[in-house]
């Protein structure tokens, strides 16, 4: 992948992301902001209750594919061996 490219993927991952930034419901703008401490102080929580597990699972995909990254390497020695095998099947 060339620079220009990487650089016109997250130009447009940016302007993509923007819209999603400005993004919020009005009702529930007014309801928090009505409220007392307490209910802010729960409303608080359950957004951080709600993002823990999918940060979890997303750091647990990572690990797994960073630790499985050379699962399914082949080794130059095996890949030898390979073709000579095939080419003796082919005589």
């Amino acid at each position: 992948m060339t620079k220009k490219s990487r650089l016109g993927l997250l130009v447009l991952a940016v302007a993509w992301s923007l819209p999603a930034a400005s993004q919020s419901c009005a009702l529930c703008y007014t309801q928090a902001a009505s409220s007392g401490t307490r209910f802010i102080s729960a409303l608080r929580d359950g957004i951080l209750i709600l993002i823990a597990p999918p940060m979890f699972m997303s750091v647990g995909i990572t690990w797994l594919a960073y630790r499985k990254r050379n699962q399914f390497r082949v080794d130059v020695d095996s890949e030898e061996q390979f073709r000579e095998d095939r080419e003796s099947l082919q005589d």
